[in-house]
Formats: C-alpha cells, sequence, structure tokens
C-alpha cells in the first residue's frame, strides 16, 4: 500500500513542479541524467523500502489474518 502512496505523492508533488527541481538537484549532486521515469522509480523504490519495513515489523499480519 505505500508503494500506492509513494507514486500519489511523486505525481501530486509534479503539478508543482517539484520532478523538473528533483532532476535539476540530482544532476548537481550525483552528476548523472536522470528522467522523468526514473524520478517516479525513485518513489516506487522508496515505497517498496517502506512497505518491506512494515512487512518486517508485522504491520501487515493484522490485514492478511
Amino acid at each position: 500500500m505505500m508503494i500506492v502512496s509513494f507514486l500519489l505523492i511523486g505525481w501530486i508533488l509534479n503539478w508543482f513542479k517539484f520532478s523538473k527541481i528533483f532532476i535539476q538537484a540530482f544532476k548537481e549532486l550525483f552528476k548523472k541524467e536522470i528522467t522523468i521515469a526514473s524520478y517516479y522509480f525513485i518513489f516506487f523504490c522508496i515505497g517498496t523500502i517502506s512497505d518491506f519495513i512494515l512487512v518486517i515489523n508485522g504491520a501487515y499480519n493484522v490485514i492478511l489474518k
């Protein structure tokens, strides 16, 4: 569920041109070019890690029973 939440957050932030700021900052910090697909992939990865942490902590045990 966190994956969808973070992708939605990324989409909403894109309305306010956050993606352009993020891509430019990434380019300046790491000297790498990224695209809008990479922007969404980063939000996907953050959501996946968050879901994995919730599974480890047992947050989904209540839902799955």
